[in-house]
């Protein structure tokens, strides 16, 4: 059966294999079960008091299982999806600022920004039946599709040294996330460092750094023996050393919280809180002019995000033809429009293709099943979410390393004899991880490879669509609407 319907040996692989990457796809972005419900309710603390959180986390779990069942059966490709990073915060601000605005609550505003993504995702669906997101794809020159993939891994690099194994601390004026590679390595002295943060500060953040690179050091030893559960097994080997860790140098039990956890879901809060509570009549209080604008933004990030992780994932696993095209595009942008739909009638941000799809398919997902077994563990952590939140970040972190290392290889495409090839790619590398945006980083690299070609008389060189895109995104960044 599962052959029939993921074509496994012709995709080269198996079951076994399918079911390790969708697991490890599961634990490197497990984080976003928990941080989503977070973010959305962090501006509003009347919204907690009303269950937005509970709300919140189960519409996380149940919009992004939606959005992949799409990918599994629809284009029967590995990648994952959840709420978009970026596009949750920006919605969250939203929220907060429609309440300074009109004066509603933090939930009545939370119900109105749902519509706005409800006709996003109602517009992204039309566009990929109509393969117009699709044809912007194609559109993108062959030195920025070449260079997405290793600007990603750039930015995975930055999120696994920085922000997903972050330390906070209340204590000793430490409250901001620690960054492994400035606050700990690059700090003046050890000893400056731990009489800044105290030694309960210090010895967390040398744990997490122990953690993340013995974790990565397991993976590529693994990975070097041809392990193909390399990326899981070293993830559960960072696991345990940070558990013990903590037990021995912190005096913390790491499993305290499951004896008082909650196991089961509040469904009855999510239907009274988000599911199908769409409030059109707040569109009328904020204004229709200013609605459309965000309509706008929403689509041109959300697009760009979901293209760039989807060709810079599928070029890493040699799933793009000669022509740097990938099949089953068309079902592929369809599956995240689904999950955006999903993800505002029950009750969450935007949802789009998770660049941590990356490390399933580094374990050797190749297929829809991969997906799946991703969509099942999501439902399942509505039932096992204490179980999710005890796994460190210093764990994921080490795979998501390791991943952005891997996809440091696709520059090896990139024409270095070419500066309207390089030039591009370079300021997309940076641009990446500081404006933590794969669709404004895109962006950038449009406008530069369309600048630099019309001063260098090679306008003809460049299509029509990415005129207008690189125009859009123009306007995007130099116009204050």
């Amino acid at each position: 059966m599962l052959e029939k319907c993921f074509k496994l040996k012709e995709n080269g692989t198996n079951a076994r294999t399918e079911i390790v990457a969708g697991l490890t796809t599961f634990m490197t972005m497990a984080y976003i079960i928990a941080l989503n419900p977070n973010l959305l309710t962090g501006f509003g603390a009347e919204g907690a008091a009303e269950g937005l959180w509970n709300a919140v986390f189960l519409a996380t779990c149940i919009a992004s299982a939606i959005g992949m069942f799409v990918m599994a059966f629809a284009a029967n490709k590995p990648f994952a999806m959840a709420p978009g990073m970026g596009l949750n915060s920006f919605y969250a601000t939203l929220c907060a600022s429609i309440v300074g605005m009109t004066g509603m609550t933090y939930v009545k505003s939370y119900q109105t920004c749902m519509c706005i993504i409800l006709i996003e995702g109602i517009i992204f669906i039309v566009l990929s039946l109509l393969n117009v997101r699709e044809k912007i794809v194609e559109a993108i020159p062959a030195g920025v599709r070449h260079g997405i993939s290793p600007a990603i891994g750039i930015m995975l690099l930055n999120i696994g040294l920085g922000s997903n194994a972050g330390v906070y601390s209340a204590s000793n004026g430490f409250t901001s996330p620690f960054y492994v590679m400035r606050d700990f390595f690059g700090a003046l002295t050890a000893k400056s460092m731990k009489e800044a943060i105290g030694d309960d500060g210090w010895r967390e953040i040398v744990l997490v750094a122990a953690t993340m690179f013995i974790g990565l050091f397991i993976i590529i030893a693994l990975a070097h023996k041809g392990v193909k559960a390399a990326v899981i097994l070293g993830m559960l080997c960072a696991s345990i050393v940070y558990w013990a860790g903590q037990a021995i140098f912190l005096g913390v039990n790491p499993f305290e919280g499951l004896k008082t956890a909650s196991w089961l879901p509040s469904f009855s809060t999510m239907a009274g809180v988000t599911l199908f509570k769409l409030n059109f009549a707040g569109l009328v209080e904020i204004g229709w002019t200013t609605v459309i604008i965000l309509i706008i933004t929403f689509c041109i990030i959300d697009m760009f995000d979901t293209i760039g992780t989807l060709v810079g994932t599928a070029s890493r696993a040699g799933m793009l033809d000669k022509d740097g095209k990938m099949p089953k595009m068309k079902e592929a942008l369809l599956a995240d429009a689904v999950g955006t739909v999903a993800g505002s009638l029950t009750g969450t941000s935007t949802v789009t293709t998770f660049i941590e799809s990356a490390s399933g398919v580094e374990a050797g997902g190749r297929t829809g099943l991969t997906a799946l077994t991703t969509a099942i563990m999501f439902l399942a952590c509505m039932f096992i979410a204490p179980v999710a939140a005890i796994i460190p970040p210093a764990a994921t972190s080490a795979a998501l390393i390791y991943v952005g290392i891997l996809m440091l290889s696709g520059l090896r495409n990139i024409n270095f004899d070419d500066m309207t090839d390089i030039a591009p790619v370079a300021l997309m590398l940076i641009a990446m991880p500081i404006s933590a945006s794969i669709g404004h980083a895109i962006g950038i690299g449009l406008i530069t490879y369309t600048c630099i070609k019309l001063l260098t008389g090679k306008a003809k060189e460049v299509s029509v669509l990415t005129y207008i895109l690189s125009v859009i995104f123009l306007v995007k960044f130099f116009v204050a609407l």
